[in-house]
């Protein structure tokens, strides 16, 4: 399915099915379904840099909307995660790790055939970071993870991503990657809240967790871990609280026009950068985005 048609299918849905639905979507689902509330196209020649923990700005959303992202994957639980987006007409963004990628081709295949977004999240996802690495280096990584994901979904790799979104590993950006990504188009997100996956905990913490913060918050980008299976466990349930909760999913997409963003509140501080340097030491610098922090 082309791009045209991925962004017309959902309003199509909704005057001739009164839901939400996609390629791809779960035979069962109909008007109790969560679905898709809307989606916002993201306008990669606006260099923006998005997510409250890293950013001083993020998308405009309405109260209590939700953007569901994931991360590290594809991986053995990212078929949980996406049976569960199924059965649920819901779609969601995957940041992908290139030798997965790689690795997992059919999976990568599966997303986008399902109506999900699909960036990149580096190739080699180093454990000392992107910042860490001279800049020639790391923005070779980048590329090379771009084409991985681009080259598993789609069969090659063009000039430009079908979906240039990226996010960094460990939040940990520079000034002059940041500007490079905005130079090729390439969106940057970072997160509005997180479900703290990465920890060790049942499927029920989790779900008490992200939902303690979601209800603190209203609203936001959300960073899952599709490479964790307590997260693919605990997503069904999670679901269902957005639900319940009167929470609506939005999507999001390459577009035109200008992307919906709003700034972030007065006395902002960057989440991340405190965790970075605890993380990194020493050698850990400031990373800044375009316009400043």
């Amino acid at each position: 399915m082309n791009r045209f048609l991925r962004l017309l299918l959902p309003a199509f849905c909704a005057i001739v099915f009164a839901a939400p639905c996609f390629a791809g979507a779960h035979p069962a689902c109909g008007p109790d379904a969560v679905g898709v509330a809307r989606v916002i196209p993201i306008n990669g020649g606006q260099g923006l840099a998005l997510g409250l923990q890293s950013y001083p700005r993020t998308l405009d959303l309405h109260d209590h909307e939700v953007v569901l992202t994931f991360d590290d994957g594809p991986a053995g639980p990212t078929p949980l995660v996406l049976d569960a987006l199924a059965r649920e007409c819901v779609r969601a963004t995957f940041f992908l790790v290139g030798h997965n990628a790689e690795a997992l081709p059919d999976l990568v295949r599966r997303e986008i055939a399902e109506g999900h977004s699909v960036g990149s999240h580096s190739y080699s996802h180093p454990a000392s970071t992107l910042r860490l690495m001279n800049d020639a280096t790391a923005r070779a990584d980048i590329e090379r993870g771009i084409a991985a994901v681009e080259t598993a979904g789609y069969g090659h790799a063009g000039i430009s991503p079908h979906t240039p979104f990226f996010r960094f590993p460990g939040f940990a950006d520079t000034p002059a990657l940041l500007s490079f990504l905005a130079g090729r188009g390439i969106t940057v997100f970072g997160s509005d809240l997180w479900a703290s996956d990465w920890r060790k905990m049942t499927p029920e913490a989790e779900l008490d967790l992200v939902m303690s913060r979601l209800e603190k918050l209203g609203k936001g980008i959300i960073l899952f871990h599709d490479s964790k299976l307590a997260t693919a466990q605990m997503l069904p349930a999670f679901l269902r609280q957005l639900k319940t909760r009167g929470y609506r999913v939005v999507h999001m997409t390459p577009g035109a026009g200008p992307t919906p963003v709003t700034a972030a509140p007065p006395g902002w501080t960057s989440t991340t950068e405190a965790i970075i340097a605890k993380t990194l030491g020493g050698d850990a610098m400031s990373g800044e985005a375009p316009g400043g922090r």
